[in-house]
């Protein structure tokens, strides 16, 4: 249940704090006082999207937080899977600030998001107003009563499985029985390409290793003839000494002088002899290195050119090209494979259908049972809402199966004695819907994990006794939950055990809104000023007391 809502700088009202009770609460003002305001405030701390025009002129910034307590089991798990946990006294406070520029949500001091918060709040507060009548003109939402009723939940979730799963192998057969001619033609493209691929032979890498082969085999006369040369000026030839030889007598004449202060001269050109053959001798092993002798820029260049053409096709580098044809590979056995393949989707496809057509007859099954029951109830609440007439049945007849099942559910009502049963969205008027919402609120009001019920123009289009009566049902709803009421009858105001006035008053060119709590007394004044509007009497004043006295009984 929701125990406060702070609101501040939201469109009329600067700052005011509200405070709700268990059992029914009531909220009652003038025309144009705010009583919207509050229940665009409460939508947007359960995370519904709101405008920026919301917040209040001249200011920079809005703030709406509620307080949760007495969560239901439903409500803690959502928040819990979802990272936030109430506190040590089992109260939650979800704090939205809005500015012109964003805004942020924090739910118990932890930062969230709009789509999470709807997700976790969805449990939290029912808000029914006008939108939920015009769903009671859809006959698509009618089954999501009969369920409620049915408690069909687990049911449902294994009959949408099975529907899922029948349409994905449906899918995969029809996509599996493709024209033969057409399956022969990409049959034949992609045996060429895999052919195509396969001779090619690609491995990683070999791109760039044939580059840097092409570039050594064009290079190959001239760094021969450089490498001759090299050699030559290092070891010389029959006619001339290299510069290893040369380096060699002078390392001779240097110890013919046998002076020991030379020896470290004579070490440093060992040193450099020693370096000098192992030049010459990595040269000449370049120089009759196979691998460097046979290659042949042409065919080098030939085999660049058919992988850079295969590139053009199959993919920019060689892992793309190999993956091209592990792909198609896969394709060709599965098109070879497809008759086996079908064979077996035509035989899941036949056991699907069994298990959906079977698991769609329960779930009627449980529907014809809960519209009976859901018939009767919902006409005895609409008797004690002054509609002793009326004659409420819901029809049941097969049709296609869809996610929801295979039921065309329909709501048949005559409000009237004497008339015929007609379908409810043809002849409900404002307050007949109103009437009927709210007896099958109260029908369902024990199958449902929602804490509170938020009742926004439950009154329109009743009056008198009829009013009388929806103020008694939503006190008696109120019995096994917290339900919030927004009214202009006294009559159902009368019935509220917290009765919360919404006060407008303008000061210094500004139009400022508060919430307060009546006691009994103040209580009687509001009953009387929402029966006549006019100044209070006593003849108003013993009225309205007598409205609520009678109503405490």
């Amino acid at each position: 249940m929701i125990k406060s809502l702070h609101i501040e700088n939201i469109a009329v009202i600067e700052k005011t704090d509200i405070d709700f009770q268990n059992g029914f609460n009531v909220l009652t003002g003038e025309t144009g006082a705010g009583k919207s305001i509050i229940i665009d405030a409460i939508n947007a701390v359960l995370g519904e999207r709101t405008s920026k025009d919301l917040i209040r002129a001249g200011t920079e910034k809005a703030v709406v937080s509620a307080l949760f307590g007495n969560l239901s089991d439903e409500s803690v798990r959502i928040f819990s899977e979802n990272g936030y946990d109430i506190d040590e006294d089992g109260n939650l406070l979800i704090t939205r600030v809005f500015t012109q520029s964003g805004g942020t949500i924090k739910i118990n001091g932890r930062s969230a998001t709009s789509s999470i918060l709807k997700e976790c709040s969805k449990n939290l507060i029912n808000i029914h107003g006008q939108h939920d009548n015009q769903k009671l003109l859809d006959p698509n939402n009618y089954y999501m009563y009969l369920d409620m009723l049915a408690e069909n939940k687990e049911l449902l979730d294994k009959y949408y499985n099975e529907f899922k799963h029948f349409n994905n192998v449906r899918r995969e057969l029809n996509s599996q029985e493709t024209d033969e001619g057409q399956k022969q033609r990409r049959i034949d493209i992609l045996q060429y390409q895999i052919k195509e691929l396969e001779d090619a032979d690609i491995n990683v890498g070999e791109l760039e290793e044939l580059k840097r082969k092409i570039a050594v085999a064009e290079n190959y006369e001239k760094t021969i003839t450089s490498l001759n040369d090299a050699a030559y000026n290092l070891l010389g030839n029959d006619n001339n000494d290299g510069a290893i030889s040369l380096v060699r007598n002078a390392q001779k004449y240097i110890e013919t002088a046998k002076n020991s202060e030379l020896d470290t001269i004579l070490g440093s050109l060992n040193d450099v002899i020693g370096t000098l053959d192992y030049i010459s001798a990595e040269i000449r092993s370049y120089i009759d290195s196979d691998n460097i002798s046979e290659l042949n820029a042409e065919k080098l260049r030939e085999r660049l050119d058919t992988l850079q053409r295969l590139m053009l096709k199959y993919g920019n580098d060689e892992n793309k090209m190999i993956a091209f044809l592990e792909n198609a590979r896969s394709e060709l056995n599965e098109i070879v494979c497809s008759d086996k393949r079908i064979q077996e989707l035509s035989l899941e496809i036949d056991a699907s259908s069994e298990r959906l057509v079977s698991l769609g007859e329960k779930l009627t099954a449980t529907r014809i049972t809960a519209a009976n029951n859901f018939a009767k109830q919902v006409s005895d609440v609409l008797c004690l809402l002054n509609m002793p007439n009326v004659k409420f049945i819901v029809n049941l007849n097969s049709d296609r199966y869809t996610r929801h099942g295979c039921d065309k559910v329909e709501f048949l009502i005559s409000a009237n004695a004497g008339e015929n049963v007609k379908p409810l969205h043809k002849i409900a008027s404002g307050g007949e819907l109103s009437r009927i919402m709210l007896a099958i609120k109260s029908v369902l009001a024990d199958k449902d994990d929602v804490d509170t019920l938020i009742f926004d123009e439950i009154d329109t289009g009743i009056s008198g006794r009829a009013a009388d009566k929806v103020g008694m049902q939503l006190q008696k709803v109120s019995e096994s939950r917290q339900v919030i009421c927004v009214t202009h009858l006294a009559q159902i105001a009368a019935y509220s055990n917290n009765h919360l006035l919404i006060e407008k008053n303008v000061s210094d060119d500004r139009t400022y809104t508060n919430v307060v709590s009546l006691d009994y007394e103040q209580q009687i004044s509001e009953i009387a000023r929402i029966m006549s509007g006019t100044d209070l009497t006593q003849n108003l004043y013993n009225s309205a007391k007598e409205l609520i006295d009678r109503s405490k009984k």
